[in-house]
């Protein structure tokens, strides 16, 4: 792990103090001065799960703080599975995951669910090729790689797509997620999608038996397999990759056009949706669209609508809000594309469905 990635971690992991930068209620004009008072009680709240936005969670925490210090957040990254487990289990106050709860996973839950998307990212083929700075992909050959189908970085059906690169004659160390993952979901959902083979021999989901390769634990796992790894090829987030000063491939998408992951062109795969569905899960994977990068994704906050505490839940629906709105301009040093304003709308609109018993957390003046 370098050296930038587990400052982000020593950051996430500290039980830091973050609040809000709109108080929704009688206190709109409130200042981070008035707020804090000599013996005001400090509030605690727990979130776990996604390690595809960890970095950008880490600077809103940092950030945070700033605005009241009265407020602690935890959040750990433990993979989207370990937060849909915990906030099913009610063991933390939010999760977090980059690819939406299934049908099947929301019947376990004793309450309902809110879906808040928080920004938007890329899961990237990351490889640690030295001599080698630019790759082209298509569906079929990464299909075949992580088949274990194409094992040489000089196979023909990798040269065919890279004309004058210097492919080594040298075996392909494909690495994968071993812990329940959105990043997973998010990769074998679009392999599945373009390669009818991986649809039948592996499929999709947040976790899956992989034919070939090393596992890892986390992005920061894989990432980190990879770059004491020559020859190796793996699936990560992009700020990951960017972080781990990995290369990573342009792939070819719906269009036939060999797209570079970026913020440009993960907004393009969103501004493919036409109308987000009233829970706002959707996928974006595999997007139609010329500039589309087709392994785009949005990530989320899951919130139960009926919360147990008033004040802790006022806190946490008052942090989400400052997430949609302010919080949004830390995300594209960070590789993290912002939410579009329809998105965001329809986001604050699931916030104001946060309740405690009778009294809503969250009121019009936002």
């Amino acid at each position: 792990m370098n050296k930038t990635m587990r400052a982000a971690v020593c950051i996430a992991m500290a039980t830091v103090g973050i609040s809000t930068g709109c108080k929704p209620s009688d206190s709109v004009g409130d200042t981070h001065s008035n707020r804090l008072k000599k013996n005001e009680k400090r509030i605690e709240i727990q979130g776990a799960g996604a390690t595809f936005p960890f970095p950008l969670y880490s600077k809103w925490v940092a950030e945070y703080q700033k605005v009241d210090p009265r407020i602690r957040i935890n959040y750990q990254s433990t993979g989207s599975g370990g937060g849909i487990r915990q906030i099913t289990e009610r063991v933390i106050d939010f999760g977090a995951t980059d690819a939406p709860m299934t049908e099947e996973e929301l019947a376990k839950v004793s309450g309902k669910i809110l879906h808040i998307p928080t920004a938007l990212g890329a899961v990237v083929l990351a490889y640690n090729l030295p001599g080698v700075s630019k790759l082209n992909l298509s569906p079929e050959v990464v299909a075949g790689i992580f088949l274990g189908e194409i094992k040489n970085w000089n196979d023909p059906a990798i040269a065919r797509l890279n004309s004058g690169a210097a492919l080594p004659n040298r075996p392909i160390a494909v690495v994968y997620r071993t812990d329940g993952s959105g990043t997973t979901a998010v990769f074998t959902e679009y392999l599945s999608k373009v390669n009818a083979s991986w649809k039948e021999k592996v499929g999709a989901g947040k976790s899956v038996r992989f034919p070939v390769g090393l596992g890892a634990k986390g992005n920061e796992g894989v990432s980190g397999q990879m770059k004491i790894t020559p020859g190796s090829m793996g699936y990560v987030e992009l700020a990951y990759a960017r972080q781990s000063r990995l290369a990573y491939a342009a792939l070819q998408n719906s269009k036939g056009q060999f797209v570079e992951p970026s913020l440009e062109s993960v907004t393009a795969a969103a501004q493919s949706v036409e109308e987000m569905p009233d829970d706002l899960r959707i996928s974006i994977v595999d997007a139609p669209g010329e500039l589309a990068y087709p392994m785009a994704a949005f990530t989320y906050i899951l919130v139960y609508e009926e919360q147990a505490e008033v004040v802790k839940g006022k806190e946490m629906a008052q942090f989400l809000w400052w997430a949609l709105h302010e919080g949004q301009r830390y995300g594209a040093a960070l590789h993290y594309a912002p939410l579009p304003s329809q998105v965001i709308t329809k986001a604050e609109a699931k916030l104001r469905e946060m309740k405690s018993g009778q009294q809503v957390l969250l009121s019009t003046k936002n």
